[in-house]
C-alpha cells in the first residue's frame, strides 16, 4: 500500500470518528452542567412504584436528584397555571396524559420545544423506535414525545353476573336486560369517560350513545375506582373505565372479574397512559431537564417508566413480553382506536363531551 494511500485511510479513520467524540464530548459536558445544577423537578402520575423507581434509578445513573411531584392532573394543571401567570418558574419537566399536554401545556403555551434538546445517539436512532422515529404528537412535530403505546380493554366485566360469550356486539349493551347495570366514568368532564363518549359518538352515532346513556339508565361515577368497586361486588357487573390494575389484581386474586379487550364492532384501545414527556418554559435547571428528558427516551430510562407503570414502550428494544401480558402490547396489522389522536382530542372530544352535558341534562 503506498504511502498516499495510508494517509488518506488514516485521515478517513480519523474524520469518522470525530462525530462520535463529539457527541461524546456534548454528552459528558451535559451531565457535568446537569450535575452543577443538583436537581430536576418532574410532575407526573401519582404511582407508589413511578414516585419511587424513575427517581431511584435516574441518581443511581448521575447522582442527580429528581424532585418527583406525583399528584392529580387537576392538581398539577392548578399549580403549573399559578405558577406561569406569576411568572414563576419551579418545574422543569412534565409527563402527562394527552388531555393535559395538548389543551393546557401546548394550546396554553407552556412548554418549550423538546427535539432539539435530543442528543443521545440511541434516543435519535430512528431504527430503535417502533414507528420508524420519534413520535412526537404535536402538529409542529416538537414539542410532546409519545414514549407509551399499549392495548386498553374497551370494559370489564364481573363474570359471576355477566358471561363474555353474551356480549358479541356492542348493541348488546342496549339489551333491556342490562338496564341499570352498566357504569361509566362520567362524561361531562375531560379524561376517560369523556374518552368513551366521544368513541361511541364517532363509531355509532348519537342514537346508540342516547339508548346507551339515557334509556339504559348507566350510574355514572368521577372516581374510577368506586366504578372498579361496583364492578367487584356486582352493583354494576359492567363498567366502562374501571382502573385497569385494579382489575387485573382482583382478577389474579380469583375475583370473578375480567377485561374484555374487543368486540367484533368495539376495536380495541391504543393509549399514551401518562407516557407524554414534554420540557417545561422557563425551566429552572434547564441541563439537568435536557439529561432526564434524554435518559427517560433512552432504553434503560424507558424501561424502569414502563415497568413501574405497566405501559408499553414506543422504543422496540425493550423485553415488554418479560413485564406485560400479551393483550397490552400492539400487535402489527391490527385495528385499533386511538384516544390520543391530536384532532379527536382538541376538537372532537370536547365537541362531544358539551353535546354529553346536554344530553344528560335530561336524566
Amino acid at each position: 500500500m503506498s504511502t498516499t494511500i495510508a494517509k488518506l485511510l488514516a485521515w478517513a479513520l480519523f474524520c469518522c470518528a470525530l462525530p462520535a467524540q463529539s457527541a461524546e464530548q456534548s454528552w459528558n459536558e451535559l451531565v457535568a452542567a446537569a450535575r452543577r445544577e443538583g436537581k430536576v423537578v418532574v410532575v407526573g402520575p401519582p404511582d407508589s412504584r413511578v414516585r419511587q423507581e424513575l427517581p431511584a434509578a435516574f441518581k443511581a445513573q448521575f447522582g442527580i436528584t429528581v424532585e418527583y411531584l406525583g399528584g392529580r392532573t387537576s392538581e398539577a394543571v392548578a399549580k403549573l397555571r399559578t405558577e406561569h401567570s406569576a411568572g414563576t418558574y419551579t418545574v422543569d419537566v412534565a409527563l402527562g396524559g394527552i388531555q393535559t399536554m395538548s389543551t393546557v401545556l401546548h394550546r396554553e403555551k407552556m412548554i418549550d420545544p423538546l427535539k432539539p434538546l435530543l442528543i443521545q445517539p440511541e434516543v435519535l436512532d430512528s431504527s430503535k423506535w417502533k414507528k420508524g422515529k420519534l413520535w412526537f404528537v404535536d402538529p409542529e412535530q416538537q414539542y410532546i414525545l409519545r414514549l407509551f403505546n399499549t392495548v386498553e380493554p374497551s370494559f370489564s366485566i364481573n363474570t359471576r353476573e355477566v358471561k363474555a360469550s353474551v356480549l358479541r356486539s356492542a348493541r348488546d349493551l342496549l339489551d333491556p336486560k342490562w338496564k341499570g347495570k352498566i357504569a361509566v366514568h362520567d362524561p361531562t368532564v375531560p379524561g376517560s369517560g369523556s374518552n368513551t363518549a366521544a368513541r361511541f359518538y364517532l363509531q355509532f352515532g348519537e342514537q346508540f350513545v342516547k339508548q346507551l346513556y339515557l334509556d339504559q339508565k348507566l350510574s355514572i361515577s368521577r372516581d374510577r375506582r368506586q366504578l372498579t368497586d361496583w364492578l367487584i361486588h356486582g352493583t354494576y357487573p359492567i363498567a366502562f373505565d374501571a382502573e385497569e390494575d385494579d382489575v387485573e389484581q382482583m382478577r389474579k386474586e380469583g375475583l370473578p372479574i375480567m377485561a374484555v379487550y374487543s368486540l367484533p364492532d368495539l376495536p380495541s384501545v391504543l393509549s399514551p397512559g401518562v407516557g407524554q414527556v414534554a420540557m417545561m418554559k422557563n425551566a429552572p435547571h434547564p441541563n439537568a431537564a435536557k439529561l432526564f428528558i434524554n435518559w427517560i427516551a433512552s432504553k434503560k430510562g424507558l424501561e424502569v417508566y414502563a415497568r413501574a407503570r405497566g405501559e408499553s414502550p414506543t422504543r422496540n428494544d425493550i423485553d415488554e413480553a418479560s413485564f406485560l401480558p400479551a393483550a397490552k402490547i400492539p400487535r402489527p396489522g391490527t385495528h385499533y382506536f386511538d384516544i390520543s389522536d391530536w384532532e379527536f382530542t382538541v376538537t372532537t372530544k370536547e365537541k362531544i363531551r358539551l353535546q354529553m352535558k346536554e344530553l344528560l341534562r335530561a336524566r
